[in-house]
């Protein structure tokens, strides 16, 4: 809990990715009290709140018009039906586990990885990420046209930390989000490494939310105004 009253009554909910004041201002327009996102809006502590910041602003809004704010975050990466077992059921991933448990024997950690029904040309797959998850781009190191896709690897958001870990478990490819130059040059010939916008990697943390809030009597918003800060400029 970020913003509000936790004790306050809530019916109407909005659900989003990032917490911007376009955010808010749908949230209040439409009678929501209580907005739930993946990405927290305050990762650092405030030291003014008198809008200078987006997220300064995001805080007088919500004050003034009293609606609170709930982020989820890196609960919502580690557990089961989370970000990274929803985007494998998006890409057809299916016998998956855990890719990094967060202990021995924990039933939570960062990512997964599982199997195709069947191989995939690795060019085959790269489309389907664009087309399932409309992506705005998809980086990827190139490899042979031969290359087959039977073992996936993935991780929501910034996961290039964990590529080590997909090529030890004998990933064909790993999907993840904000990798670097070097993290594709140490790729290259060993693993087939696809990169997406962040936004996009995760932005079905709203369904989640609607599928965990709505059997509990709540009216529930996916936002409208939520959506990537990253443009591309395409030839």
């Amino acid at each position: 809990m970020q913003v509000g009253d936790t004790g306050r009554e809530i019916h109407s909910v909005l659900l989003t990715t990032d917490v911007t004041p376009s955010v808010v201002n749908e949230a209040i327009m439409l009678g929501c009290q209580l907005i739930v996102s993946h990405h927290p809006l305050l990762f650092h502590g405030l030291k003014q709140v008198c809008g200078q910041t987006p997220q300064a602003q995001v805080v007088e809004l919500a004050v003034k018009h009293d609606v609170a704010i709930y982020s989820a975050h890196t609960s919502l990466d580690s557990v089961p039906g989370g970000i990274n077992t929803r985007l494998a059921d998006i890409l057809g991933v299916s016998d998956y586990r855990i890719l990094v448990p967060s202990g021995p024997d924990a039933g939570t950690g960062l990512g997964v990885i599982g199997s195709l029904p069947e191989p995939v040309g690795y060019y085959s797959f790269i489309e389907r990420v664009r087309e399932r998850l409309g992506a705005t781009y998809v980086r990827y190191t190139a490899l042979p046209d031969d290359w087959k896709i039977s073992r996936v690897a993935l991780c929501g958001g910034s996961g290039a930390e964990f590529i080590g870990e997909a090529i030890a478990q004998g990933a064909d490819v790993y999907l993840t989000a904000d990798c670097k130059y070097h993290e594709f040059q140490d790729a290259d010939g060993r693993i087939g490494l696809v990169d997406i916008d962040h936004w996009v990697s995760e932005h079905h943390s709203r369904e989640i939310f609607r599928d965990m809030l709505a059997p509990h009597g709540l009216e529930c918003h996916i936002s409208v105004a939520d959506h990537t800060p990253i443009q591309i400029l395409n030839n």
